[in-house]
């Protein structure tokens, strides 16, 4: 049972997604792998932010449940308290093991079901979702599709500039595209600045050079909000004195501790160019001379035990130190806490030292900051971020970090002018309070969500297009009806008009849907004919596809979970063989559905043609109906099929789901632990079902039988006491 969030009464629900990397309250792991760094800082202090804004009344943080003995088991509980309004939530997602983000990919759909479960458990849907990175933005756009919920999205960083910025190193497309998986993470992109309500970042220069590269990004959807830093963490020296084991964990390494420090905090990955910072430093005895480096890159017990990227640049970085002969010159401390992070900004600023930044690409920067408010300049590149950050912040230089020998001169003129580094080392505290503060990010944060969700509701209002309009209506619905179109819902019109009037009657409490071996378009325009509301689960092709509501959202879920073992055009070519069938229409043939007319007296029996299919190594599910239709699905695709999937899905136990049918394609979906309603029309080939329990056999014809159906099983809110609350009264419940 989880434990009750307090929530502020009528405030804003922001449900946060962030997915990879390690995640937790306190003591984040940072710099332990590639993906556990600045975005796991920011998205937590987002959370705590936000929750303690007067108008935020509950903020999730969902996230990957790993169950890892190489990690902490902090990151196996499935839920952890950051404040009274604020908390983590950590869902299973592919294997059970940690795993690089690149590897996520196919195990996302996993997400979007656990998190559709939960909110179930809520009772209350989140009024906007707020993902972070690529991946997370797959999770939330499938979750903003299908709740009806808007999303914002914030990228962190993105795959064409990072993948433009490692080709013009040298790197080869192929080993890039293989470590990186560039192409799925541009797609998703894309769709997500197509999708996307609002999308946030730090910079303008990011709105306009990186997002730039895309296609045809609405420069509208931009919001500017620059993160926050703690101040309260970070601090100038001499307010508090820096710990011996931290300086003694650098003065071990040095030969003259005493020298201003250069100091890198990133992680070993190779878009930092740790391995360019070493060239710099190593080609430039000046600049040995006058300084010491520190490089505090990760956290590591051994590298041989590390993933293959970042053993890689940690190989480099020792073969480059002993090709310049630094040793005695370079620090590289092979753990720290983060609680030591400020500690080691104070450390660098009272030697009169730099901190650099020399990363290939940076759409924002936030250790820039973190030194900003430790009065340590920086030497940061010039690109993304760090130009809007030095602009406002005036505490460093931009360099070309693509060049080492620039990176070098950078620094060194920065070491040697006193009153230059004086004036920056002050500039960066009184400025970073003036333009880097939470609060004043989610003050800016609140106001636009704020303006969003007006703006979205005054566009439903002009809408009203469906039984539901704006939020799905699907996670909090306590019943489903899902019937076959024609001669089950359609027939008598009086019937059908009085099955509306029940729909009308039943909104926010019972889903509606249809299930028909039509496809989508045909499907909604028959209902539209018939006066019949746009359902909110569209059962199309016999089951062969999902999608939800007037904005015909496909369950790319459903798709991906069919696709087993589907090999459509040798599935055409086997059936070629077969007498006594042809194709039907064009308009009929769907990527998952191969559609054919028949012949009874010709064609051989459906074994015998699953018999044929199974000899060439085929697997099909195959649907005769009417004596004249045949149906060629993948083996998980049928009506049947998609109700339990949608009952897992959304968390709705299959007994509560009501389903109607009149022909053979219907049987799936009749039999099991559904309330089933055959109405009194029905074809000879469900005369077998008779007797069967949970199997209604009505008197009355069409829609008549459908409600004669509902009348037998007391299905509906007559039925119950206490109907379910509307999500509008649900959002204003403790949850």
């Amino acid at each position: 049972m989880r434990a009750k969030l307090e929530q502020k009464t009528d405030q804003l629900y922001v449900l946060l997604i962030s997915v990879h990397g390690l995640i937790r309250g306190e003591a984040l792991e940072l710099g332990v792998d590639a993906d556990t760094g600045g975005q796991c800082t920011y998205v937590l202090d987002l959370a705590k932010a936000l929750a303690e804004h007067p108008e935020v009344g509950k903020v999730d943080l969902m996230t990957r449940l790993i169950e890892d003995p190489q990690v902490s088991p902090d990151y196996a509980q499935a839920e952890e308290k950051l404040s009274d309004h604020a908390r983590i939530i950590r869902f299973p997602c592919g294997p059970k093991r940690y795993m690089r983000k690149e590897t996520l990919w196919p195990h996302l759909d996993q997400m979007v079901d656990r998190c559709l479960h939960y909110l179930r458990q809520q009772g209350r849907l989140p009024d906007v979702i707020h993902s972070h990175y690529a991946d997370a933005g797959y999770v939330g756009r499938q979750l903003s599709m299908l709740l009806g919920i808007p999303q914002i999205h914030t990228g962190h960083s993105l795959g064409k500039p990072k993948q433009e910025k490692l080709l013009s190193s040298g790197r080869k497309a192929t080993n890039i595209e293989k470590q990186f998986n560039f192409e799925r993470r541009i797609a998703e992109e894309e769709a997500l600045i197509q999708h996307a309500s609002m999308i946030v970042t730090s910079t303008r220069q990011e709105v306009e050079l990186q997002y730039g590269m895309y296609a045809q990004p609405d420069t509208k959807k931009f919001r500017v909000i620059p993160p926050g830093t703690d101040t309260s963490r970070f601090s100038p020296p001499g307010r508090r004195p820096i710990a011996d084991n931290v300086e003694q964990s650098i003065a071990r390494f040095l030969e003259h501790p005493k020298k201003p420090m250069i100091l890198c905090i990133c992680r070993p990955e190779m878009r930092k160019n740790i391995q360019g910072l070493i060239a710099a430093y190593g080609n430039h005895p000046a600049l040995q001379k006058r300084a010491n480096l520190v490089l505090v890159a990760g956290s590591r017990d051994n590298i041989r035990n590390l993933e293959k990227s970042q053993a890689a640049v940690l190989n480099e970085l020792l073969l480059d130190i002993d090709t310049y002969d630094l040793w005695g010159k370079v620090a590289i401390p092979k753990s720290h806490a983060q609680e030591e992070v400020p500690e080691l900004y104070r450390l660098a600023a009272k030697s009169r030292g730099m901190f650099i930044n020399a990363a290939f690409t940076e759409p924002f920067g936030l250790t820039l900051l973190e030194a900003a408010a430790c009065g340590l300049p920086v030497i940061a590149p010039d690109d993304g971020g760090p130009r809007d950050i030095l602009a406002n912040c005036h505490h460093g230089l931009l360099v070309d970090t693509l060049d080492s020998d620039a990176i070098g001169e950078a620094l060194l003129s920065a070491l040697t002018d006193k009153p230059r580094w004086r004036k920056w080392s002050k500039s960066g505290v009184i400025n970073v309070k003036r333009h880097y503060t939470w609060a004043g990010h989610v003050n800016k944060y609140v106001k636009e969500v704020r303006a969003l969700l007006r703006k979205q509701r005054k566009n439903l209002r002009k809408q009203q297009i469906a039984l539901h309009s704006g939020k799905s209506a699907i996670p909090l619905a306590q019943h489903a009806f899902i019937t076959d179109i024609d001669n089950t819902l359609l027939g008598q019109r009086d019937g059908q008009e009085a099955l509306v009037e029940w729909l009308i009657d039943n909104v926010g409490y019972t889903i509606f849907g249809i299930a028909t071996g039509r496809p989508l378009e045909s499907a909604i325009d028959i209902l539209r004919k018939n006066r019949i509301p746009i359902p909110d689960v569209l059962i199309t092709s016999v089951g062969s596809e999902i999608h939800y509501g007037i904005r015909r959202i496909p369950d790319i879920g459903w798709a991906n979970h069919i696709r087993h073992l589907w090999r459509r055009d040798d599935v055409v070519k086997a059936m070629q063989e077969i007498p006594g069938i042809r194709l039907q229409a064009a308009d009929n043939q769907r990527e998952f559905k191969i559609s054919y007319l028949v012949d009874s007296q010709t064609m051989p029996a459906v074994e015998k043609i699953s018999q044929h299919l199974h000899a060439r190594g085929l697997h099909a599910q195959i649907i005769y109906s009417h004596g004249e239709f045949l149906d060629l699905l993948p083996i998980r695709a049928s009506k049947g099929h998609a109700i339990r999937y949608l009952s897992y899905k959304w968390g709705l136990p299959l007994a509560s789901f009501l389903v109607s049918g009149d022909s053979g394609n219907d049987i799936e979906m009749l039999v099991g632990d559904t309330m089933a309603v055959v109405v009194g029309n029905y074809s000879e080939d469900l005369t077998h079902l008779k007797g069967v329990p949970r199997i209604y056999f009505a008197q009355a014809q069409y829609a008549h039988g459908i409600l004669e159906g509902m009348q037998h099983y007391k299905f509906g809110v007559a039925a119950n006491k206490a109907p379910k609350p509307t999500s509008e009264q649900a959002a204003m419940e403790d949850t």
